[in-house]
């Protein structure tokens, strides 16, 4: 039977500490958390999002992300904007200087997990994990989903079996 709790703590170990170095290099390179580059990151590559967008796009809550989105805006990076197709909100855009940091930024990224991944598994490795770490997402997220529609709990799912 697959060792399902060490999985488990590797996967978690791994996140932290992965999450760890990138952002350290970000933050001595750029002055960047990893959350403020991974909305920059967004903004680059979906250029006016609303703050809703943001949020379910990291699966975080509207008020973290507003939260972020303030920091950037108060730090010359981003920028809200009316809503062209919804007057009750806005979006967010890059300034030039967000975009530039963003670039910047974004060059480190990529540095810091091709040494920490690239360099150590091979490509076809690194799409076989992604492979089956998006399965184990969607699963859970369908599991969640369930639940909310049939009103269980995590813990009277195991009582009901």
């Amino acid at each position: 039977m697959a060792d399902l709790k060490r999985l488990y703590r590797e996967l978690v170990s791994l996140e932290i500490e992965l999450w760890g170095g990138v952002e350290a290099r970000l933050r001595a390179e750029v002055g960047l958390p990893l959350t403020s580059f991974e909305v920059l990151h967004l903004l680059l590559r979906r250029p006016g999002p609303r703050i809703q967008d943001i949020a379910e796009e990291f699966s975080i809550t509207v008020g973290g992300t507003s939260k972020v989105v303030d920091r950037l805006e108060a730090a010359g990076l981003c920028e809200r904007r009316a809503n062209p197709n919804d007057r009750r909100s806005s979006v967010v855009e890059l300034t030039a200087e967000g975009r530039t940091v963003a670039q910047r930024a974004l060059e480190v990224f990529e540095e810091e997990l091709e040494l920490r991944i690239g360099s150590v598994i091979s490509e076809q490795a690194v799409h076989d994990v992604t492979a089956v770490l998006s399965t184990l997402r969607a699963a859970g997220r369908a599991l969640d989903l369930e639940r909310k529609a049939t009103g269980r709990t995590p813990g009277r799912d195991r009582a009901a079996s």
